[in-house]
Formats: C-alpha cells, sequence, structure tokens
C-alpha cells in the first residue's frame, strides 16, 4: 500500500470537493505512471518530431493562449497581483515565440537516455555498464509563470520522463490552454495524451497530495518563491530537488575601482539588477569592497539611484557617500530577494568580508564579483560556496540556455544529484546492468 492511496475512513473524513481534488491528482498521477513505459521506450526521432509539432502548434494556435492569459491577468490586477508578478504571468507574441523556439532547441540537444556513464570487466569475468535512464514520473509545482508548463513538457519529454504539472491558480487559464495544445500534439504522433497533465489549483492541498503520492510519483520539483519551495521541502515524502531562490550578490572588489574595470563593474551590476527584475538570478544585494575610491563608490550609488534603483542600506555603513531617499536596512534586507526595483548596498571590509556576508546571507544560488586581482578572484571563486559564482560576468548569465543547455527546469542550490541550471541530463538517473555467463556468488 502506497501513500498515495488514502483508506476509506481518511477519504470519509474529507469534505466532497477536498475528496473530489485528491481523487483526481491520483488518478492522474496513477495514469501518469501507466503511459511511463511507452513515453520511456519513445525513440529520439519520435521525442524530436513531438517537440517540433508542439512548437509549430503552440506558434499556430497563439490566439487561444493569449486570449487564456488575458483572462488570468485581468483577474490578477482586479485581485491585486504585484506587478512583478503580473510581469511573470503575462504571455505575447514575443513571449509565445520564444517557449516555441525552447521546445525547438531541446529538439536538437542530444538526448540523454540510453548515454553510457561507465562500465567496466571484473576479474571474474562480469561486465558492468552504467547508462542514463529516465526518472520517471516527474511532478512539478510551480507559480505564475506559464512557460514553466511548456519547458517542462519538454525537458520532460526528451529525458523519457512523464511530468504532472501543479501550476498556480493565477495562471489556471492560460496553463489549461497550453496543456490541451501538448496533449493534442501528443497524441497527434502516437503518445498517451498523459505524458502531460495538469493538476487542480484550486486549493493548496492537491500540492500536498502531489508531494506525497509515493508510488506513484518519481520525482517533486517546487519552482517558485521561498515559502513555495520551503513547504514542498519539507512536506514531501517522495524525492525532491530543491531550486532555490535567487538572493544573488555582486561584489565589487577595489582593484576594479577606476577607469574602464570600473565602468565595466557598474554595468554588470546594472544588469544583473534591471535587466529583469522578476527573475531568480536578478543581483539582490551590492557588496562593495570599503577599498574602493569614495568617488568610485558613490559613482556606483549614483549608477543604481539614476536606473531607479532604490537602496537598502545602513546608513552608519554608508555615511561617506550620498544616497537619495536612502531606505533603512534590517536583518531581512540581507536575505530579501526583492524581485523589484530595490537592491540592498553594503560596504565590506575587502574579499574576506564579502565571502563572510555571502556565507551568512546568500541563497546559495549565484554570487558574483567584478575583481582584476588574480589572488582576489582564487579567493573569491574558492571561498563562495554557491551553486554558480559569475567572475566579471552578470549573475543574469546563470540560465540554462545561456549555459547553452535549452530550456531549464530550475536552477537546483542543493548538493545532490543536480546543483545549478538542471538541463536534460539532470532530469534522468542511472540504470546498473550488470552481465555474466552462469556467475554465482562464492
Amino acid at each position: 500500500m502506497t501513500d498515495a492511496h488514502t483508506d476509506a475512513a481518511t477519504a470519509a473524513r474529507l469534505n466532497p470537493a477536498r475528496r473530489a481534488e485528491r481523487t483526481e491528482v491520483l488518478e492522474k498521477a496513477a495514469a501518469a505512471k501507466a503511459a511511463c513505459p511507452q513515453v520511456a521506450a519513445a525513440t529520439t526521432e519520435t521525442k524530436n518530431t513531438v517537440l517540433r509539432a508542439a512548437a509549430d502548434a503552440l506558434q499556430a494556435r497563439a490566439a487561444e493562449v493569449l486570449a487564456a492569459n488575458a483572462e488570468d491577468i485581468a483577474r490578477g490586477v482586479a485581485q491585486g497581483m504585484s506587478e512583478s508578478l503580473v510581469d511573470r504571468l503575462r504571455l505575447d507574441e514575443d513571449r509565445i515565440n520564444g517557449i516555441a523556439g525552447g521546445l525547438r532547441q531541446v529538439a536538437d540537444l542530444p538526448d540523454p537516455v540510453g548515454e553510457v556513464l561507465g562500465g567496466r570487466r571484473l576479474p571474474n569475468g562480469l561486465r558492468l555498464t552504467q547508462y542514463r535512464v529516465p526518472l520517471g514520473v516527474m511532478g512539478m509545482v510551480y507559480e505564475a509563470r506559464p512557460n514553466v508548463t511548456v519547458d517542462a513538457f519538454g525537458l520532460a519529454l526528451k529525458a523519457g520522463n512523464v511530468a504532472l504539472l501543479r501550476g498556480s491558480k493565477s495562471a489556471a487559464q492560460s496553463n489549461a490552454a497550453l496543456v490541451a495544445i501538448l496533449q493534442d500534439v501528443a497524441a497527434e504522433h502516437g503518445l498517451p495524451r498523459e505524458c502531460v497533465q495538469l493538476l487542480p489549483c484550486e486549493s493548496h492541498d492537491s500540492v500536498q497530495d502531489l508531494i506525497t503520492a509515493r508510488g506513484l510519483v518519481d520525482v517533486v520539483i517546487p519552482r517558485g518563491g521561498a515559502g513555495l519551495i520551503e513547504a514542498v521541502v519539507t512536506g514531501a515524502t517522495v524525492p525532491a530537488i530543491e531550486t532555490g531562490t535567487g538572493n544573488c550578490h555582486f561584489y565589487i572588489d577595489a582593484s576594479s575601482g577606476q577607469g574602464e574595470a570600473l565602468e565595466q563593474a557598474i554595468a554588470m551590476l546594472l544588469n544583473g539588477k534591471t535587466r529583469r527584475v522578476s527573475v531568480c538570478n536578478a543581483t539582490e544585494t551590492a557588496l562593495l569592497d570599503a577599498a574602493l575610491p569614495v568617488a568610485a563608490q558613490q559613482q556606483i550609488i549614483d549608477a543604481l539611484v539614476a536606473a531607479g534603483v532604490r537602496i537598502h542600506g545602513d546608513a552608519d555603513n554608508l555615511d561617506h557617500v550620498n544616497v537619495d531617499d536612502l531606505i533603512p536596512a534590517d536583518g531581512a534586507d540581507w536575505a530579501e530577494e526583492y524581485l523589484s526595483m530595490d537592491i540592498a548596498v553594503k560596504v565590506v571590509d575587502g574579499v574576506e568580508g564579502a565571502i563572510a556576508h555571502i556565507a551568512r546571507w546568500s541563497s546559495g544560488h549565484t554570487d558574483g564579483i567584478a575583481a582584476r586581482d588574480i589572488a582576489v578572484i582564487d579567493a573569491f571563486t574558492q571561498g563562495v560556496d554557491s551553486a554558480a559564482v559569475n567572475v566579471n560576468a552578470s549573475t543574469a548569465f546563470t540560465d540554462g540556455e545561456q549555459y547553452g543547455m535549452g530550456a531549464e527546469i530550475g536552477i537546483s542550490t542543493q548538493k545532490l544529484h543536480a546543483r545549478g541550471p538542471m538541463g536534460l541530463p539532470e532530469l534522468t538517473t542511472s540504470k546498473w546492468v550488470v552481465v555474466g555467463d552462469g556467475h554465482t556468488r562464492p
């Protein structure tokens, strides 16, 4: 008996709506499990054909998706949804074209399934081979962004997995339209419609049903804010891969304190902060070396303010520079993923001070440095324990597509199985095949 199968006594305690929701989740999970063998056995050619056909269908049926998305946005705005969440939710023709392009990129990537990872012949004649195999049923819990619906389908399918998607209520209509298109394409090419399914999202209880469906769901991946990720990781009884929030730091060292080096440092900081504030690789904290000339520190502050960034900081720590409308910082600011035009700024005692601050406050996603001193760079890359450490590059580069992976499923901040941008190889596991000739163990 698995945790996914509630007993009669438990079912009797649920109200009819809750019972129906739980039943739907478990029935869809069971259907996903049943679809696994066929999807796992699909050839690379079949998977690539489906992915390219899905990309074409998304563009051809864009009007359906945009109409559904408009409903979601109108409802969200009426309910007071924040500007950053509206940005995450919004689709337009360019974004749909980008989503379709992501599917085509995945189709062009090497198929990880069946890749031989290693092998050897033992002295007793046994032949061992380790190769990649699909994970199975891949549950996704995510917020707002409807593009994740398509990314999850594409990556799951190419890696031979079945996608079981629990999107947010705010994107319910958008996600339903997208999944209907993906299911139609899958069925047209001989794959089960159940290779991708959308779970109910009216209550948070459906998340708990998914993440405790042992025996039916093989892995669950949360993607969203800190609260969502914490709830999934702590409440799951199925294996979970933690995709962390992005409290990303950018440290500007004194060795980048003048001339072209300073201009580049400012450009990288602004790119990480302002390029797109609602994404997890946005820079949320700027750390300035105390040895930077005061004029250089002022130039950095002025550039942020001119770009419309609101600065949070300790007045005593920044009393040597002029910061108009400084927002007093408390402990929460150093841990904050703002997802807005806000940034925390702190002056630190060199690279060691930066490393100590990052160790205390970073979410372990991405932390970067602008420096020209090789010893400082080495100290930073060795001392910062994050999934990505960017040297003289904006934090915005921590992205599966930028890494050449195609669409990513998320940025893992944990240390087991996968870390950093998760592409196709990270959505597989491995199997050992042992071949003998009548061998018996003494």
